[in-house]
C-alpha cells in the first residue's frame, strides 16, 4: 500500500489493521510523520511536532498490542489535539505570543483519556489566536488544502487541514460558535460537537466557558464515533461536566434511521447558498429514503440570540484572560485585542440580559424534539469561501453574522452537532450537511451520519494535495 492510500485510510480501518498486526504503530506512525514534514510547510497545520514522543509512543502500542494487551480502537493510531489542550511538558501556546513558552505541568482530561487509549499524539495544531477569528500577525495561520486562496475556518482550521490533508487520522477541536463545524466544512471533513458537558474542557483554554465545546474532527462518522467514546464521560475535575453515561457510539454506526424523524425549515435553510441548499435538501432526501420521516418545522427566532452571543462570549472571554489582559495587551494581535476590549467594556446588566435571551432561546429549542429525532440544516452558509473572508477586528462582528447562522445557536442552546460532506467538491470543500440533536443525543446523530454515509461516496473525497 502507497503512503497516500495509507495515510487516507479512516480511523476505524487502521484501527482493525493494528489489532489484526497487519500493520506496526510505528509503521503507520513513521509514514504519517513524512507525510506532515513534507506538506505542513505549505499547510502549516501544526505548531508542534512530536516526533520523537510519537514514535516511543508507537513503538509501546506495537508491544502492547504484541503480548495481546489491545487497549480498543484508538490503540497506536496517530492523532493531533488544538493547541489549547494542555500537554504535560509540551508547548500549549494557543497561538499567541502571550503563551509562547508555556509548557503545563499538567495535561488536559481528554489528553489524558486518549493517551490511555493508547492512541499515539503526533503534535499540537495550530488555531486562530486563542480561538476566536482571527490569527496573530506574527504566527501565520494554516492553509486549507483544497486551496491557498480559501477560507480553511476558524478557529479548529489547523485540525481542519491535518485531518483533511492526510496529516493524522483524527484530531480534536474546540467549539465557541462554530470552531469544529465551520472548519470541518471548509475542509470536507466530519466534526462532531457534541452537547455541552459530554466532553470535560479540564485543562483547556477557554474562550468562553458558557459556550464551549470539545470534540472529535474525523473523516469519517464512524471515526468520530469512536474518538467520542474514549473522551466523553463524567470528569470531577471539570464541575460542568454530566454524570450521563457514555452510550456505544461505534454501535450506534449500525443501527439505520427508519425510525428516525429529521426535521428541515426550508426558510432557515434558504440563508445559505444555492449550491448548499440544494445539497442539504438532497441530503434530507436521501435519509428519506433509507426509511426516516420528514417534518417540516420551524426553529425559533435566532436574531435575538445571535445578537446575544456577542456581550456573553466577549465578557466571558474577558474573565478568561484577567491574567494577562490589559497587563500583556501589547503581546495579543490586533483582532483578539479588539475582542477583548470590547468584553472587558460589556455592562453587567447587559450580559444579564443576553443570558436571559440565551436561556429563552435554549428552552424554546428543546421543545422542536417532541416532534423530530433530529434537525437538519447547513453547516456553512458557502461551501468556498475567501480566505480573507473575517474582517479585521470585533466591531465587524456586532451585527448580523451569516457565517454563524448555522452554529452558534447550538453553542447557545447546549444541543450537539453532527456535520458531514453532503455533496460534489466544486471550487472548494464538499457542502456539508450538519444534523442537530437533542441534548445528549449524540448516538442518534451518529446513527443517522453513518446511515447517510454507507449510502453516498460524499466523505471520500480528498483535497489535491501536492507534496514537497
Amino acid at each position: 500500500m502507497d503512503a497516500e492510500t495509507l495515510c487516507y485510510l479512516s480511523l476505524h480501518e487502521v484501527a482493525e489493521k493494528l489489532r489484526k498486526r497487519e500493520i506496526s504503530s510505528q509503521e503507520l506512525t513513521k509514514t504519517q510523520l513524512t507525510r506532515i514534514r513534507q506538506a505542513n510547510p505549505q499547510l502549516r497545520a501544526y505548531l508542534t511536532v512530536l516526533d520523537d514522543e510519537a514514535q516511543r509512543a508507537a513503538s509501546k502500542a506495537d508491544a502492547e498490542i504484541g503480548a495481546g494487551r489491545y487497549r480498543g480502537p484508538l490503540h497506536g493510531v496517530p492523532i493531533a489535539v488544538k493547541d489549547l489542550c494542555q500537554t504535560q511538558g509540551i508547548l500549549t501556546t494557543c497561538a499567541s505570543k502571550v503563551l509562547c513558552d508555556w509548557r503545563p505541568d499538567f495535561s488536559a482530561t481528554l489528553v489524558e483519556r486518549l493517551e490511555a487509549a493508547g492512541a499515539v499524539m503526533l503534535g499540537k495544531l495550530h488555531m486562530t489566536e486563542f480561538a476566536v477569528g482571527w490569527y496573530h500577525p506574527e504566527i501565520p495561520g494554516p492553509v486549507n488544502p483544497w486551496g491557498a486562496n480559501l477560507w480553511p475556518g476558524a478557529s479548529s482550521s489547523g485540525s481542519g487541514a491535518a485531518t483533511a490533508a492526510g496529516l493524522c487520522f483524527g484530531s480534536i477541536g474546540s467549539d465557541t460558535g462554530g470552531s469544529i463545524r465551520l472548519p470541518s466544512a471548509a475542509n470536507g471533513i466530519v466534526g462532531l460537537k457534541p452537547t455541552w458537558g459530554r466532553i470535560s474542557r479540564y485543562g483547556v483554554f477557554p474562550l468562553g466557558e458558557s459556550l464551549d465545546h470539545l470534540g472529535p474532527m474525523t473523516r469519517s462518522v464512524a471515526d468520530a464515533a469512536h474518538m467520542l467514546s474514549v473522551i466523553a464521560g463524567y470528569d470531577p475535575a471539570d464541575a460542568t461536566s454530566l454524570h450521563a453515561p457514555v452510550e456505544d457510539y461505534a454501535a450506534a454506526c449500525q443501527r439505520g434511521v427508519g425510525r428516525l424523524t429529521i426535521g428541515l425549515d426550508e426558510k432557515y435553510l434558504s440563508a445559505a447558498s444555492n449550491e448548499v441548499g440544494a445539497a442539504v435538501i438532497e441530503a434530507v432526501r436521501t435519509l428519506e429514503r433509507l426509511g426516516a420521516k420528514v417534518n417540516k418545522v420551524t426553529i425559533p427566532d435566532i436574531e435575538g440570540p445571535m445578537a446575544a452571543w456577542i456581550p456573553l462570549c466577549t465578557a466571558e472571554t474577558a474573565a478568561a484572560h484577567e491574567a494577562y489582559y490589559p497587563a500583556r495587551a501589547a503581546d495579543y494581535g490586533p483582532g483578539f485585542r479588539s475582542f477583548l476590549e470590547y468584553g472587558s467594556k460589556v455592562p453587567g446588566k447587559d450580559y444579564a440580559k443576553a443570558y436571559i435571551v440565551r436561556e429563552g432561546f435554549a428552552t424554546q429549542f428543546q421543545t422542536l424534539f417532541e416532534t423530530i429525532d433530529i434537525l437538519a440544516c447547513a453547516s456553512l452558509p458557502e461551501s468556498a469561501l475567501p480566505a480573507g473572508v473575517i474582517p479585521d477586528d470585533v466591531n465587524a462582528l456586532l451585527g448580523p453574522n451569516p457565517l454563524l447562522n448555522f452554529t452558534a445557536p447550538y453553542n447557545l442552546s447546549r444541543n450537539p452537532t453532527l456535520s458531514l460532506p453532503c455533496g460534489k467538491a466544486g471550487v472548494g470543500a464538499p457542502p456539508s450537511l450538519q444534523l442537530v440533536g437533542r441534548l445528549l443525543g449524540e448516538a442518534t446523530l451518529i446513527q443517522a451520519g453513518a446511515a447517510f454515509e454507507r449510502a453516498t461516496q460524499w466523505h471520500e473525497q480528498h483535497p489535491p494535495i501536492h507534496l514537497s
